[in-house]
Parts: C-alpha cells; sequence; structure tokens
C-alpha cells in the first residue's frame, strides 16, 4: 500500500481555480483521482486536506470530485466544496453544459485532419472495447478531434469530450489506428518510462454553480515529461 500521508502545501502548485465553492487541480499522471476503495494515495483525499488546513478545519470536510480522469492521464480535476455545488455541476455535466477538452500524442497520423468519432462502447475487466450497437451494456460515444501539429513521429491532438464513457478517448482514437503515445493496453508501441500516457485534460468550461457566471479552467502540461516536452 502507497504512503498515504499529505503534505496540504505541496498541492499549492497544482492548484488551477480555488474559491468557496469549486476547487479545480492539475493531477500528475500516475496518481488516482480517487480513492474507490484502494486505499492507494489520490488527489481527492490530498485536496480534501488541503481544504482543511486552508480553512483550519476540524473534523470532516465536504469535497467530492465532479468528474474522474483515469490514473495514468495528468489534467484538470473538478471538486465540489458544497453538496450544493455538487448537485448543480452534476446537472450540468447531465446536460451536457460543459466542455472538456484534452490534448493527446497519437502514434501515426489521422487520414482526416478534423472529424467527429462516433462508436458504441462496452467495457470489462478495466479494458473497453468497441461493438455494435445494441450489444448489452453498449454505450454512445462522440468525441471530436482535430490536428494540431506534427511532433516527430507523433501528431498532436485537441479533443473535445462529448461523452463521458470509460477509457472513450484512448478507445476511440485506437479505434482509427491512432493509439495514444505509451498507452500499450490499447495498442501503442512506444512505452512510457513513468506511469503516464501522452493524454492531457487541458481546458474544461463550466457554468459556476453560484454565481452562474461562466468559466474556462485551463492547465498547463505537465513539467517536466517526456511526453509534452516534446510539444
Amino acid at each position: 500500500m502507497d504512503d498515504t500521508s499529505y503534505n496540504a502545501s505541496e498541492l499549492d502548485p497544482l492548484i488551477l481555480f480555488a474559491d468557496n465553492h469549486l476547487l479545480a487541480l492539475n493531477k500528475p499522471a500516475g496518481l488516482l483521482t480517487q480513492d474507490s476503495g484502494t486505499g492507494l494515495r489520490n488527489v481527492e483525499d490530498w485536496a480534501r486536506e488541503w481544504v482543511r488546513v486552508d480553512k483550519n478545519k476540524e473534523g470532516n470536510v465536504f469535497l467530492n470530485a465532479v468528474h474522474r480522469i483515469d490514473k495514468v492521464v495528468s489534467g484538470i480535476v473538478l471538486f465540489a466544496r458544497t453538496s450544493k455545488a455538487l448537485g448543480r455541476l452534476n446537472e450540468d455535466i447531465r446536460r451536457r453544459n460543459c466542455k472538456k477538452t484534452y490534448h493527446a500524442l497519437v502514434e501515426g497520423v489521422p487520414e482526416i485532419p478534423s472529424t467527429e468519432l462516433i462508436h458504441w462502447l462496452v467495457h470489462e475487466h478495466h479494458r473497453s472495447e468497441v461493438c455494435e450497437e445494441g450489444v448489452k451494456g453498449a454505450q454512445r460515444a462522440v468525441l471530436r478531434y482535430r490536428m494540431l501539429k506534427k511532433v516527430k513521429s507523433l501528431t498532436l491532438l485537441e479533443v473535445d469530450l462529448e461523452t463521458g464513457r470509460y477509457h472513450q478517448i484512448r478507445t476511440q482514437l485506437a479505434a482509427i489506428g491512432l493509439p495514444i503515445a505509451g498507452d500499450v493496453k490499447y495498442g501503442a508501441t512506444v512505452r512510457p518510462e513513468n506511469q503516464g500516457i501522452a493524454l492531457h485534460h487541458a481546458s474544461l468550461d463550466i457554468t459556476h454553480p453560484t454565481t452562474r457566471a461562466p468559466i474556462t479552467i485551463t492547465a498547463p502540461y505537465p513539467n517536466p515529461s517526456e511526453w509534452w516536452s516534446q510539444v
């Protein structure tokens, strides 16, 4: 089991946005978003400790992830600091009143520089697969990508995620012959030197749960990083 002690001050460089209702962090690759019964180090418990120290709170601290990203993925994770904020953000996500933008370095070059991908996905055994519509448990997955630039033997894509399925970006890009660099689970040949793959949640557009003002949160690429130092 990993060491689960947390130093609140060490979280400061990862904070992208913070007020009394929201906390957004730039999650490093290799760190879980939530414990989820694993007992391993995770960003949510770390953030909860930061709030406890920052607000000098005793006892339990309310803090819940609004969404999760995979352990091997870096970038924005948004937390709600009140139950009202959590409820309103969950409703906005359900109504797709938000925009999630990822950057991905993929192996190969897309045949079409910009397009929409629609697949049906099913998952089991910690893996997602493309399947036919109507298969038991299948969910419709939609994303749009556009090519940003070539990076040596890789291509940098910007991906707008419309639906939030399990391993969706990883599965859909691999399905068209563009596995994400380092993602050997989905066919990549370039292996990572650390615990991450070349997928980064770079931008999140939301409506603030109490002021209802539009907010755009952006996350810089991890640094240092074997992937993003090339971009």
